[in-house]
């Protein structure tokens, strides 16, 4: 009889950011709303990293900026993408994949942050020269993100319903 090998669920909260060459590790963010869910996977080290970030632009709190750089887009994206460098990755071998942006808590969309932070995100990766494999943006849905570092699928779940990016 096989066993099943178990999986370890890293949770990415809030403002927090993991990488994992783990085969046996899923990195998950859970409740999505206009945070964005940032996932990078390298299929050569078999790697990957996810962040939870809140905010478009860390100049609005300097303080908080430099405790939790990944709260903002703006910093907590490239310094994401900095770790997995350190790592051994390469850039034209990352896979990169974010969910998120949505308006959930902003009806009359008077703030915009979910779009914002999306808009912020991809001038990053322009400026990087990285291409975005997939993404699942916007709408007014909250969304969980899951990423297996085995084999570098990645899965949006929101409302019962999955898919994969």
């Amino acid at each position: 009889m096989v066993s099943k090998h178990r999986l370890k669920t890293v949770v990415v909260g809030l403002g927090g950011m993991a990488i994992s060459d783990s085969p046996d590790e899923v990195l998950i963010a859970h409740s999505l709303g206009s945070c964005l869910g940032v996932t990078f996977y390298d299929p050569v080290l078999r790697a990957g990293g996810m962040a939870h970030c809140m905010l478009p632009l860390s100049q609005i709190d300097k303080d908080k900026a430099q405790e939790t750089p990944c709260m903002f887009v703006d910093i907590g994206v490239p310094k994401l993408i900095e770790a997995m460098f350190k790592r051994g990755c390469r850039k034209k071998d990352l896979i990169v994949r974010v969910a998120g942006a949505a308006r959930v808590m902003d009806s009359a969309n008077l703030f915009r942050i979910g779009e914002r932070n999306h808009a912020v995100f991809r001038k990053i990766m322009w400026k990087n020269g990285m291409f975005i494999r997939a993404e699942d943006i916007g709408g007014d849905r909250a969304r969980t993100l899951r990423m297996e570092i085995a084999t570098g699928r990645v899965v949006v779940q929101s409302q019962g319903q999955e898919r994969e990016l």
